[in-house]
């Protein structure tokens, strides 16, 4: 059996799982307390530590010499086009030395490297959150001196394009898709024959309200908002992705339970659930312009999409646009598989990080 190790670290746990001819063998969500994580200086220097709990998991499934390849999640790179990249000396100097900021994220490229190296098989990272294929009229702002950035669930929302691509019987290559993923932030894409053209950046402040973010703000007021309260720039980042959204209005950021709320009568929660829902509908119509009115798919993805209630409120406003398909929570690790697999099978051709984006 040929199998394939995909590790996806985050802040407080590390997703690994071991998949086989589109199979899940084994998987595990290894937790690391705030002990465990504090006893180390920063995020690089976690590696050995995880790797060590890695390979552990893959000795007890005793399919260490099973293993054929490695994939790692993408972290904080320079930008790139979406696609598998090869894990090379300048890609692990970028996220060793946390040149374009540091991530947990980051650590998927640098753990793939060290099971490559200790079990001379290839390693490879998937679609990271910089991928960056906006075409040119997309990156103006309105104001001379700032860009719009390509951020957004790449990695999720390019698996579910392709998804709803092979359900409506097409290639995610030959396919105009837009893609809503909501969760703790929202960002939406446009996808057309295999890019993501232009991305509603929930990061930066694009978009829609979410949980615990602002989404688009009305500008002299929010100016006001940081002048009269004398704000750092750290106290603007708290607020706008951290304290507001849901979180300002209803103190509450799990949706799930803002609808238990509404379902037992609270129409405050019912009234920003609702507002939440209208604005991504909005920024679906939005991408809907972009990809001139011929659209594949609306598909709404993230784990607030475990939501009915959600999922009918946005496709009664958006499904005269296009077919509404629903796939809730991330596709994650199937994506970083499934990534590595095309290029083992010859179906897609790894890239070098060298060789694109801007240096």
């Amino acid at each position: 059996m040929e199998a394939i190790l995909v590790i996806n670290p985050g802040s407080t746990s590390t997703k690994t799982a071991i998949f086989a001819d589109h199979n899940l063998i084994a998987e595990e969500t290894i937790r690391h307390t705030v002990d465990e994580i504090s006893q180390f200086s920063g995020v690089i220097d976690q590696a050995d530590f995880r790797y060590d709990i890695i390979l552990s998991f893959v000795e007890e499934q005793g399919l260490k010499n099973n293993l054929v390849a490695v994939v790692g999640r993408g972290g904080l790179l320079k930008p790139i086009p979406g696609g598998t990249y090869n894990v090379g000396k300048e890609m692990l100097h970028d996220l060793e030395t946390e040149k374009f900021n540091t991530h947990a994220s980051n650590l998927g490229g640098i753990l793939a490297n060290k099971f490559s190296e200790s079990l001379n098989i290839p390693a490879f990272i998937v679609d990271p959150v910089v991928v960056d294929e906006m075409q040119p009229l997309a990156r103006i702002s309105g104001l001379k001196g700032i860009e719009r950035r390509s951020v957004g669930h790449a990695l999720n929302q390019k698996a579910v394009a392709r998804k709803a691509s092979e359900e409506l019987g097409k290639s995610y290559e030959s396919s105009s898709v837009i893609v809503a993923h909501l969760g703790g932030g929202i960002s939406v894409g446009a996808h057309q024959n295999g890019k993501m053209i232009d991305v509603i950046n929930g990061l930066d402040g694009e978009g829609p309200y979410t949980p615990e973010r602002s989404g688009s703000l009305p500008l002299i007021d929010f100016t006001k908002l940081v002048l009269d309260e004398k704000m750092e720039m750290g106290d603007v980042k708290r607020l706008i992705a951290g304290n507001a959204g849901m979180k300002s209005y209803l103190g509450e950021t799990d949706l799930r339970e803002v609808e238990r709320r509404m379902n037992e009568g609270d129409e405050e929660a019912k009234y920003y659930l609702d507002g939440m829902s209208y604005q991504v509908a909005k920024s679906i119509g939005e991408l809907a312009v972009v990809l001139q009115g011929k659209v594949d798919a609306i598909c709404l993805t993230g784990g607030a999409i475990y939501s009915n209630y959600t999922v009918s409120k946005i496709s009664e406003l958006v499904d005269w646009i296009g077919e509404v398909k629903a796939f809730p929570g991330e596709m994650e690790m199937e994506a970083l598989y499934d990534g590595a697999y095309r290029v083992l099978k010859g179906e897609e051709e790894a890239l070098n990080y060298s060789e694109v984006g801007v240096k």
